[in-house]
Parts: C-alpha cells; sequence; structure tokens
C-alpha cells in the first residue's frame, strides 16, 4: 500500500522524478562500505540537533539570502492575523531531509524562515537507557524515543507566531544540553524528522506534508559517514543498531507515513523539479497573507478622545523651552543633543512614577524611623526601538542600576511602505519583568505596535509594558491605545497632525539624523524617526 501511494502521488505531481534507487551513475554500495573506517575516529566536534532562531542569514554556495524584514503578522487591533505557513519534512534516517529544507529555504528567500528539527525533542534517558544507548542497544528510532507532548506544544505555539524555547540534544553524550534555544519570527516554518508524520495531533500542525524517500542502501551509506565521522561510533555498533532498530522501525512507523504525504519526493535534495513545485506552493500561500497596516492605521481613530492610558510630562516653562530649542532647525548638533537627553532623564523619571511602590520603614542614622516607598522587587528592563530609541538608553541606565537592556531593529520597506523587523535581542526571562519601550518619535504607531507586539509574543504581559518616546503624534497615541488598551504611553509632548509622507506636524524632523549627524533616511532609515 505504502508503494502504491507514493507511485500515485508521483504521477499526481508529475515531477517527483523517476523511480527511487541508486540510478546508473550510482556508486555500489560495496565501494562506498570499503572507504569507512572500522573504528571510530576522535569526534571532530560535538553535534547536537539542529534549530535555528531568528537567523540573520543564510549563505549558499552562490549568494547570501538575508532572512530578515519580517513584515506585519497582525491587524490594526495587535491582534495576529495568519499562523506560520509549517512544512513537514518525514522520511527514514539519513534520507536527505535536511538537504531538502535547506534547499526550500533557499529558494523560497523569504523573511524569517525557522528551521525545526524533530531531532531536538528526544526524550531525556535515564541511567539505565543511558547505558542502552552506549552499547548502541536503545532504539532511538521509536515512537516512544521523542517527547511528542513537547514537539506539539512548541511548535503549535511557534505556529501562532510565540516565542518558544527549544531543547538541544548531544548525540554524543545521548542527553539534552542545559541551555535551549529561543525560536522566535516565523513566517515558514519547516520541520523534518523520521516521524514527522506519526503523530496526529502533530499532523494537524502542518499545512504541507512532504516525504522524501530516498534508496535503503543511500541511507545507510549516509548514517555509516554521519555517526562514524561526525558522532564518533564504531562501525560494527552502527550497523548492529541500523538492523536491529533503524530498519525495523523505517519499515513499522515511518514508510506507512508516506500515505498521508500531499508530495513524495524521490532523490532528495537532488530533485529540483519537485523541490519549485513545493516553492511555487508555499510563495501562492504566503501571497494570500500579506496584511497592510499602516495606511489602515493613518485613517483610524480621528477625532477621538486621547485615552487614558496616555501620560504627558507636565508642560512647565523649563520643558516648553526646551522643545523649543530642539525643535528649531537652526539648533546646533550638540545643543541638540544636550537639551534632548536633558528632556530623556525628565521622561525616565515621570515614567518611573508609575511602577508599583510598597510602603516600607527605614531608619534612619539618627535613630528614627521614617515612613518610605520602594520599587516591589519585579525586575525593570529597558528595550530601545533601533536607531533613535537607543539615544534613550543612557538616561535610563542613569536612574536605574544594573537594568538589563535589549534592542529592536525596525525599518520600513520602501516598497510596501510597512514596518519590517529585522533584528531582534532580548534578555532571557523577560516575560515577569517590566519593560520600558523607547523610541525617540511616533507618528503613526506602526513600528510602536510592532515591537509591543514582539514583547507580547514573548509572554510579557500587556499592563506591564511603558512606551515612552519624546514626542507623539495623536494618531500613534490613538493607534497603540486601540491595539494594546493596558500599554501605558508615555511622552513629553503630543502633536495633533501627521502630513502626506506621515511626518509628525510641527514635529521634530529625523530625530536620528539630527542625533548622529546623519544625512536624510535613504532606503534603510530608522523606525519611528519619521516614517512609522
Amino acid at each position: 500500500m505504502a508503494a502504491a501511494g507514493a507511485e500515485e502521488r508521483r504521477g499526481a505531481w508529475g515531477a517527483a522524478g523517476p523511480e527511487r534507487g541508486p540510478g546508473p551513475g550510482a556508486v555500489p554500495l560495496g565501494s562506498l562500505l570499503s572507504r569507512l573506517p572500522l573504528s571510530a575516529p576522535p569526534p571532530r566536534r560535538r553535534t547536537a540537533s539542529q534549530c535555528k532562531p531568528e537567523p540573520p542569514l543564510l549563505r549558499t554556495s552562490k549568494r547570501t539570502i538575508y532572512t530578515a524584514g519580517r513584515p506585519p503578522w497582525y491587524s490594526e487591533t495587535g491582534a495576529p492575523v495568519d499562523e506560520a505557513f509549517v512544512i513537514g519534512l518525514c522520511g527514514g534516517s539519513a534520507s536527505g531531509k535536511t538537504t531538502v529544507a535547506t534547499r526550500i529555504i533557499e529558494a523560497l528567500d523569504v523573511p524569517w524562515v525557522v528551521l525545526l528539527s524533530m531531532d531536538s525533542f528526544y526524550k531525556v534517558l535515564d541511567e539505565g537507557q543511558q547505558a542502552l544507548a552506549a552499547r548502541s542497544d536503545y532504539n532511538f528510532d521509536h515512537p516512544d524515543a521523542f517527547d511528542f507532548e513537547l514537539l506539539v506544544n512548541v511548535l503549535r505555539k511557534l505556529k501562532k507566531g510565540k516565542s518558544v524555547k527549544v531543547p538541544v540534544y548531544d548525540f554524543t553524550t545521548h542527553s539534552r544540553r542545559r541551555e535551549w534555544k529561543t525560536v522566535y519570527g516565523a513566517n515558514v516554518i519547516v520541520f523534518e524528522g523520521i516521524l514527522a508524520f506519526a503523530n496526529k495531533e502533530l499532523l494537524k500542525l502542518l499545512d504541507m506534508k512532504v516525504f522524501v524517500d530516498t534508496d535503503s542502501d543511500i541511507r545507510l551509506v549516509r548514517r555509516l559517514q554521519r555517526d562514524i565521522m561526525e558522532r564518533g561510533r564504531d562501525i560494527v555498533g552502527v550497523i548492529k543498531q541500523y538492523n536491529k532498530f533503524v530498519k525495523p522501525a523505517f519499515e513499522q512507523y515511518i514508510e506507512p507515513t508516506v500515505q498521508v504525504a500531499d508530495i513524495v519526493v524521490p532523490r532528495g535534495g537532488e530533485n529540483f523539479v519537485a523541490l519549485d513545485l513545493i516553492v511555487q506552493h508555499v510563495h501562492s500561500q504566503l501571497e494570500k497573507r500579506e496584511i497592510t497596516v499602516r495606511a489602515t492605521l493613518a485613517s483610524a481613530h480621528q477625532g477621538q478622545p486621547l485615552p487614558k492610558t496616555l501620560s504627558v510630562l507636565e508642560n512647565t516653562p523649563q520643558v516648553r523651552g526646551m522643545h523649543t530649542i530642539i525643535r528649531n532647525k537652526d539648533t546646533t548638533r550638540d545643543e541638540f543633543i544636550f537639551y534632548s537627553k536633558r528632556l530623556m532623564r525628565l521622561l525616565i523619571e515621570h515614567a518611573l512614577s508609575f511602577l508599583p511602590l510598597k510602603s516600607v520603614t527605614v531608619e534612619t542614622p539618627q535613630g528614627t524611623t521614617y515612613e518610605g516607598k520602594r520599587f516591589h522587587r519585579q525586575r525593570i528592563t529597558g528595550v530601545s526601538i533601533l536607531r533613535a530609541g537607543e539615544t534613550m538608553e543612557q538616561a535610563l541606565t542613569a536612574v536605574c542600576k544594573d537594568i538589563r537592556l535589549g534592542k529592536i531593529l525596525i525599518q520600513t520597506n520602501h516598497d510596501t511602505g510597512e514596518p519590517e523587523l529585522h533584528y531582534l535581542r532580548l534578555p532571557k526571562e523577560i516575560s515577569e519583568d517590566y519593560v520600558i519601550l523607547m523610541d525617540s518619535t511616533v507618528s503613526t504607531g506602526a513600528a510602536a505596535m510592532m515591537a509591543v507586539r514582539v514583547l507580547l509574543d514573548h509572554d510579557v504581559q500587556e499592563d506591564r509594558i511603558f512606551l515612552l518616546s519624546l514626542l507623539m503624534a495623536e494618531m500613534g497615541v490613538h493607534s497603540v491605545a486601540y491595539a494594546f488598551p493596558r500599554v501605558r504611553i508615555i511622552t513629553t509632548a503630543v502633536d495633533k497632525r501627521i502630513n502626506e509622507e506621515f511626518h509628525i506636524i510641527p514635529g521634530i524632523g529625523n530625530f536620528g539624523d539630527r542625533y548622529f549627524g546623519t544625512d536624510a533616511p535613504s532606503a534603510c532609515c530608522e523606525s519611528e524617526a519619521m516614517d512609522c
């Protein structure tokens, strides 16, 4: 039945190529085996399961693909709209699943693709199982060897756009490493594993199911080469494990799942016709999911009263005087920086007054008591929206001792006009922190919304996010407050309108350019400085 199912799919797609097998140009199995060492050489490196979190780029033999510039994945309400597209790759051990996954990623050439390996989800072995594994007597190809509950939970969260932690399995010690990888931001998830189709809950999460069909002799030779050269095993142990566990598991658990595959790919990564079909289908699905946010924000919330979550620094003569200086186009760069820093310090101090404080009693040097206030234990983390938001970090660290800092780079795509997420670095375990999100100016609120969405995807509580900006337009205030009504918005001033180019009027100009002394923005301008 499995063979018939594979044959039917090959005929239906007309792209899977000829029958599986080594073909006339293949090297005979005996010749390949004769080249393998009889004993294990010293391991060259520790081999761990692969999972690529937020890869900045992918280098191929011919080009460099930047897996960055993630467009909005949420609507003007701030809620995620479309889930990530998940491609499931199944096939026998050493069938070339990872090669197929890499070729798909190269050909897709779309931002923010995550490669998730089933190898990361092997169960933790007890002492007895560790001893069996050392003697090649533990069955790593049986469904019971995998933590499907953790795998389904991780893939479900990642598909919904959430940040997840993925274990890293070390094949030289048969154990999980202490440090797990944080994975986030997938438009497309490529999930590969020998039992990728063996769990019903897992199958529900796959939008496309691809079975990589490779001749058994080729798979055996590949496994021998990999396990001996990379994982430090000996040839006797590898062949013993193959005959005892790998081959029976393939016949019982893996090969029958070809029945559920949408596409069967013989010859793995060398079958470029089949890979092209897969890529075309994924592109067509992604085109249907394109989202437009900024144009919607520009026409929404007009004439409404400012939200209660907004707090504007009191417009004292001192504050108004500093605004006069930094808004003046003839102000020198030195003066612009000096008075901007003064305003930032005042803004940070004002924002800290909204943190939860508890009453405490302390004893003074004179032996008397004083009834005071103290921040109630929770950590504070500062996150700047690059590049202009980074200018506020110095003021924050000056008043908050030992504060942790994170960074988010959001740039405007000048072809689509939409903000795009290009870079992300957040401190670990941020979900329980109070987060001070900083940007110099906010006009439409598109970039600020994207940054808040990133924090929420990392499980930061909405009411613990403070958005700070020197200057905001009313439109930006409304956009953020409408999407995230529990985020506190704090600024030194609010201007009433923006122009057709989404610049704040009367505004402050391009804050980043004036502060850093750079030229007018190019195709890679910063986020909120003038464009978002």
